[in-house]
């Protein structure tokens, strides 16, 4: 009985043994990973709707890559199951890829990909824009067109360089636009619970409380600029008008910034829309003493090239400064 009870604790042994050996085998065994990318390249943009990017494939971790490419979106994490993507072969290496259908001043996320049979992976997340831009003579970088334009002006007339009209330290939520309907009552919140353009004698700002830090810096609470601009202060307005010859509302669009002139702006009384050219700038008014001006800001005056302050619930146009 003995001899049976440890023939029997031999074989469980033995069984248990050869088990392990046969999880120890299959554990080793390693199947095709994704294949590896060490890079996405940025955006270089060719026209105002095409532009290249591309990255690398260092290894395709024992699977053959049988499609790579870029895939893009205004969001970020894009993935291969959006339309926005290029296929731009197979195989290992580095790869440009075109990208098509893009619009000027917009944020796009970009990841190269590459797949095989263990699946699809993906390279660093860039982001990027294109801002035409504009040089000055003070040798700041500006946007080269008024905000919400579709082109710069061609001519100091040229209505599609105009833009939106914004009331001062607002976003970009439908209210900048020269026919939004107006409403009479202001917001009680930084962000606007509608796209009405805030209009009334007793309204000097859209807000119910005033907020003078909502357009300070790339950071501003509301800054409505495109992704590394901003709303020029009052001394770089100042130091711009000093280059312009001749000095005047000509010289401003002889300038690099081609300002237009005798465009609309919107009246904070009742919403009317007025011809002149005012630029808003991100500075705040500093006198104290008068109760209302705390809810004033500056602007250029483009006819007489003065820098006075209004109150912030008029419509003015503006033009982006880069940081």
């Amino acid at each position: 009985m003995k001899n049976i009870i440890i023939l029997f604790f031999v074989f469980y042994a033995f069984s248990s043994n050869a088990q392990q050996i046969i999880f120890q085998r299959h554990n080793n065994y390693v199947a095709p990973a994704v294949p590896l990318l060490t890079a996405t390249n940025g955006l270089a943009f060719l026209t105002n709707t095409t532009a290249t990017s591309g990255g690398n494939i260092s290894s395709d971790k024992g699977s053959a890559v049988t499609a790579k490419g870029v895939v893009w979106s205004t969001s970020t994490g894009p993935t291969v199951s959006l339309s926005n993507k290029t296929n731009d072969g197979t195989g290992l290496g580095s790869f440009t890829s075109t990208l098509t259908g893009l619009t000027l001043n917009t944020v796009y996320y970009i990841r190269s990909y590459a797949t095989n049979a263990a699946g699809t992976s993906y390279g660093p997340e860039v982001s990027f824009a294109f801002i035409p831009t504009a040089t000055s003579a003070t040798g700041k970088i500006w946007m080269d067109r008024n905000l919400g334009a579709t082109q710069a002006a061609t001519g100091s007339n040229d209505a599609a360089s105009f833009g939106d009209i914004y009331q001062w330290g607002r976003a970009a939520d439908g209210h900048q636009l020269i026919n939004s309907t107006t409403t009479p009552t202001p917001s009680a919140s930084t962000t606007a619970a509608n796209g009405y353009f805030v209009r009334g004698v007793s309204q000097r700002d859209w807000l119910s409380t005033s907020n003078n830090n909502l357009w300070q810096g790339i950071d501003g609470i509301n800054n409505p600029c495109p992704k590394g601009f901003r709303i020029p202060t009052k001394q770089e307005w100042v130091e711009e008008i000093a280059t312009w010859s001749p000095n005047n509302s000509s010289g401003a669009y002889a300038s690099t910034l081609k300002l237009p002139d005798t465009q609309k702006f919107r009246n904070f009384t009742d919403g009317g829309q007025l011809s002149a050219t005012y630029y808003w700038s991100s500075t705040v008014e500093n006198v104290t003493s008068v109760s209302y001006y705390d809810k004033k800001s500056y602007v250029l005056q483009l006819s007489s090239l003065l820098i006075p302050s209004f109150e912030r619930s008029y419509g003015f146009s503006c033009r982006c400064i880069q940081n």
